[in-house]
């Protein structure tokens, strides 16, 4: 069987089963797109298409990383250098040690924050869904939470002294923050110019033009075991800042040219983007003897509690997730990967030659069944590039 039946085939029987109502499976080597197949619905009354427009939410994350690093390259950032030459309110973080009833208990980290620390998710900067004592900081204190899109949502104490663990978090929305004080240029900007413009992801952006709102999916709900699409309507709020960690809209065409350019070492269609040598960096292990551990939600709207690849040890690169070991009749060691809170999922399996992207537009994040379909698309798109 060939991939685009082997695909259709996955996609088509998870719409049928309602396991989603709707979704974009797509595999691309260095050459290119090798396979884009859509189906089911991306709203109440349009179907799925492969030019669909997505919010990516923590795909945006790798992209920032990559922009980080192109600062990197440039002198403008260093990956060890205390954020805090860069913005120095950052010299001012605490460590939340506990919440009493008489309030927060915090003290000064024993370490800066650096960059590697940002871009590993092992600084102490956690999300609020994942991390139930920040959770309380922040309703204690009455700041506003991520999701509100206020810078002021940024400052928050440390869940750990960095470098001590990892855990998922907004690090990378202050790496983006590093780069925008060291350049000057707002970080949607650095994107366009130095990522999206060469690559040619004229789809992706923190915002929608007219036409990329037509083509936009509605996320869906899960709702007494129906699907139920959400009004698709602009923000209502303007962001007070390209985040970082989430905010892009994106296809799943426009994401594959990112991909391909991981898989070609930096370089596409004769635009460089990173050096061979940077690439390779940002694909091994920033985090030392550190593992990924699972993450549990406290928000079961939003988030299921979560590991991908249970049960292989998974290291942290420069933004991206990476398997130690090979996943059995899947990716192989070393592959990258993550996601976004709508499910969208993707891996980058360097050492095989291909990448491939699974794009639905729903919640809560990695319920059992989605997480089910990530893993057989995943066997499913192997088996059929090995037959």
């Amino acid at each position: 069987m060939n991939l685009d039946q082997a695909i259709d085939n996955c996609l088509s029987k998870a719409v049928e089963d309602r396991i989603i109502p709707g979704a974009v499976g797509a595999v691309v080597d260095k050459d290119g797109l090798v396979a884009i197949r859509a189906h089911g619905a991306k709203s109440e009354a349009a179907p799925m298409k492969a030019d669909t427009v997505f919010q990516i939410a923590s795909m945006t994350k790798p992209i920032a990383g990559v922009a980080c690093l192109q600062a990197v390259e440039r002198g403008l950032l260093q990956l060890d250098q205390p954020a805090a030459e860069i913005i120095p309110q950052l010299a001012d973080l605490q460590v939340l040690e506990d919440i009493k009833e008489s309030g927060p208990v915090l003290r000064p980290p024993k370490n800066p924050v650096t960059l590697r620390n940002l871009l590993t998710h092992t600084s102490g900067f956690t999300y609020e869904v994942w991390n139930s004592e920040i959770a309380q900081w922040i309703e204690h204190e009455g700041t506003p939470g991520i999701g509100s899109r206020e810078l002021a949502s940024l400052n928050r104490p440390l869940s750990f002294e960095p470098g001590q663990r990892w855990q998922y978090g907004i690090g990378i929305d202050w790496a983006g923050q590093l780069l925008e004080a060291a350049s000057g240029v707002k970080l949607g900007e650095w994107m366009r110019k130095e990522i999206f413009d060469p690559l040619g992801m004229s789809d992706t952006g923190y915002h929608c033009s007219s036409e990329m709102e037509e083509r936009k999916a509605a996320v869906h709900i899960l709702a007494k075991d129906r699907w139920k699409a959400l009004p698709t309507e602009p923000p209502k709020t303007i962001a007070e800042f390209d985040s970082g960690g989430g905010g892009l809209f994106s296809t799943a065409i426009d994401y594959a040219q990112f991909i391909q350019m991981i898989l070609c070492d930096g370089k596409l269609e004769g635009h460089e983007i990173l050096s061979r040598q940077t690439v390779s960096t940002m694909s091994s292990n920033n985090m030392g003897d550190l593992r990924v551990t699972p993450v549990t939600s406290i928000d079961h709207n939003l988030s299921a509690d979560f590991e991908f690849m249970r049960g292989v040890p998974k290291s942290w690169g420069l933004t991206f997730q990476i398997n130690e070991d090979s996943v059995i009749g899947g990716r192989s060691a070393g592959s990258l990967s993550w996601a976004g809170l709508f499910n969208t999922h993707f891996w980058i399996d360097r050492a095989s030659g291909v990448g491939a992207l699974l794009m639905t537009q729903t919640l809560p994040f990695m319920i059992p069944q989605v997480a089910a379909l990530l893993e057989q698309f995943e066997q499913t798109v192997y088996q059929s590039l090995a037959s």
